[in-house]
């Protein structure tokens, strides 16, 4: 990647060019990396366009909804308490969604079935060693949000997914112990329903914007 060098006094002339090349990246997908701050100004990554260098930077994605407008007190309490769980627990369905992942790529690479089941067996109890002592800090509300982001991230519902590593019958086991809390392994993420403020709250948190 081709570098040149910015003097700090041209900050203004470095800004239109950034905003200007913003559009023009988007047009032929060529964003990449951004500014890197040096003494005295910045090193630019280039790139050519129409024969003419120009500065190239990326800029994060930013999201915007409609103002909210609490009724009352109790409905702004409940959003704050929705940004507040959802800080908490997109971080473990992001790692559950990797470690799935993960798993199934590897076990692609077992040679047969008893390899497999010996490598799941070791999964789960590692996975209990892992995460039942966070999962514990978890209030119901939470847990419960945790199964609809275990949805959204690998696109499947908890029961689908202990469905197919760990067999039907453990899957009806922690579908029926997850029963008599009030939650259920099977419950589906909605983002254009249920779950519609929810995904704004997530998208924002992801952007970086709360």
């Amino acid at each position: 990647m081709e570098y040149t060098y910015f003097c700090s006094m041209k900050k203004q002339l470095l800004i239109v060019g950034l905003v200007l090349f913003c559009f023009i990246s988007q047009a032929y997908g060529q964003i990449r990396k951004g500014p890197i701050k040096v003494e005295g100004g910045y090193l630019m990554p280039m790139v050519v366009f129409e024969g003419d260098t120009i500065p190239s930077a990326e800029l994060p994605t930013i999201y915007v909804f409609k103002p909210l407008e609490f009724k009352n007190k109790k409905q702004e309490q409940k959003y704050t308490k929705l940004v507040r769980d959802v800080k908490k627990v997109l971080p473990i369905a992001n790692e559950i969604n990797a470690a799935i992942i993960e798993t199934y790529e590897y076990l692609q690479t077992l040679p047969d079935d008893k390899a497999k089941d010996k490598h799941i067996k070791a999964l789960e109890k590692g996975l209990k060693a892992q995460y039942t002592p966070r999962l514990k800090k978890l209030t119901l509300s939470q847990g419960k949000l945790l199964i609809k982001l275990i949805d959204r991230q690998s696109n499947q519902t908890s029961y689908e997914l202990v469905k197919a590593f760990l067999g039907p019958f453990k899957a009806g086991f922690y579908q029926a112990f997850a029963w008599t809390f009030g939650a259920s392994l099977k419950k589906q993420y909605d983002p254009e329903g249920d779950d519609e403020m929810t995904e704004q709250v997530i998208l924002m948190v992801m952007s970086g914007q709360i």
